[in-house]
């Protein structure tokens, strides 16, 4: 029985159909018999439209390119206006056309940017004239939204096969296997991310296998006088040490961060937090922090060192003003003494808070005798008073004299100890 108009927009769909030829099948079959004659001036109109928005477009559709785009828009057109009657031509595939229609765009140097603000536009276009059909038709709204859904989720479908055909041709045009996996590193580390659809286009360009997580280690030489040999690493893991500040990319950490020392003679590397694919920047990000707590010696030299071995360090220094705000507000005490009593007080201080108080221990860690460290004592519960037994002031002293000694600082402003 044929679907009417004002029957609810449900019906039964293949499980595999894409999400927006479920929609348009769900609309009533009638509605294709009604927009069929307006194929064409629809058409026009999404090409007016996109002309009108996207500059890049803002010029004669000429040859091949202007030919598949004529072509895209009536292809998209009538499949949309076939699929609500589940006609079967509607069967063939939607992505071959728009695939080439990316490939195309990259081959005459056109933008994907520009491509995808076209569909946007087309979708927009589009939807404003069914609007408009729709309510002169008196359509019920319940069968216009449905309309929406079906217009922008096909927008969306088609505009994914097109980033593929783009990416695709992108990564052929990079010739080398070598190139191509350059490439991905380059879309991995990439910031703001790049789509899951260029990743995947050109993951698979480069025979390259999209793992669940990924770790970033942050290289440096450890002399100038001589490039060190390249890092000794299984063939999957991505490596840049051209550039400016060189890295690698492994897709298996388990098994790569196992004995990495002897894997990088003549290199110092700093290892990133691991992360999923879409999060490498963040793990370059961490890593390339943690080599530069290295060169400033506030994370030892050892040939590998681990973010996740540094996280407070980090996190004590992630904001210098936000130090000094908390200083002048817990350290205040120390305002007025010299650079020395600062030096001699807060080191004695922080050793306080660090051993619990025990003379003993305090006296080890410091160097000095017992008594000294009581003499101090009794000056610190003076300047500080009750906020000693506070335990969240306590906290909060502790976090600024350990950033200080970090940075070598004196905790009441001014320059490195001397």
């Amino acid at each position: 029985m044929t679907r009417t108009v004002t029957q609810a927009a449900a019906v039964p769909h293949p499980r595999s159909a894409p999400r927006a030829r479920q929609l348009w099948c769900s609309l009533p079959s009638e509605l294709a018999r009604r927009f069929r004659p307006h194929a064409d001036p629809l058409a026009r109109r999404i090409l007016e439209e996109i002309q009108r928005s996207v500059p890049e477009y803002a010029k004669p559709l000429e040859g091949e390119f202007g030919k598949m785009i004529v072509l895209a828009i009536e292809h998209a057109v009538l499949s949309c206006i076939d699929s609500i009657e589940n006609l079967a031509s509607t069967q063939d595939n939607w992505a071959k056309l728009f695939v080439e229609v990316g490939k195309r765009v990259h081959h005459d140097g056109g933008s994907l940017n520009s491509l995808q603000a076209a569909y946007r536009a087309g979708g927009r276009a589009a939807w404003r004239y069914i609007a408009e059909l729709g309510q002169a038709h008196r359509f019920p709204a319940a069968v216009l939204c449905v309309g929406a859904e079906a217009i922008f989720a096909y927008v969306e479908e088609i505009s994914s096969y097109s980033v593929e055909g783009y990416t695709l041709a992108q990564a052929m045009a990079t010739g080398t296997l070598d190139r191509r996996r350059r490439r991905l590193f380059e879309l991995l580390l990439a910031s703001p991310p790049s789509s899951p659809a260029a990743l995947a286009t050109m993951a698979k360009a480069a025979q390259w296998t999209m793992p669940e997580w990924v770790t970033v280690v942050a290289l440096d030489p450890r002399t100038e006088l001589q490039r060190p040999p390249s890092p000794q690493v299984a063939d999957d893991v991505l490596v840049d040490l051209d550039g400016p500040e060189p890295c690698l990319l492994t897709p298996n950490p388990d098994r790569d961060l196992r004995g990495l020392e002897g894997r990088l003679p003549g290199w110092r590397a700093a290892v990133g937090p691991r992360v999923r694919p879409a999060d490498a920047a963040t793990s370059l990000l961490w890593a390339r922090r943690t080599l530069d707590l290295v060169r400033r010696g506030l994370a030892g030299d050892d040939p590998v060192t681990h973010t996740a071995d540094h996280l407070a360090t980090h996190w004590l220094l992630a904001d210098r003003f936000l130090l000094d705000e908390l200083s002048a507000k817990v350290l205040a005490p120390f305002r007025n003494l010299t650079a020395k009593q600062q030096t001699r007080l807060s080191e004695t201080l922080l050793s306080w808070l660090e051993h619990n108080g025990s003379t003993p221990e305090i006296a080890q860690a410091l160097g000095i005798h017992p008594q000294t460290v009581r003499y101090r004592v009794s000056q610190l519960t003076d300047l500080f008073g009750d906020r000693l037994a506070d335990p969240a002031k306590r906290l909060e002293i502790q976090m600024a004299l350990r950033a200080h000694r970090l940075l070598g600082t004196r905790p009441a402003g001014g320059g490195r100890v001397s």
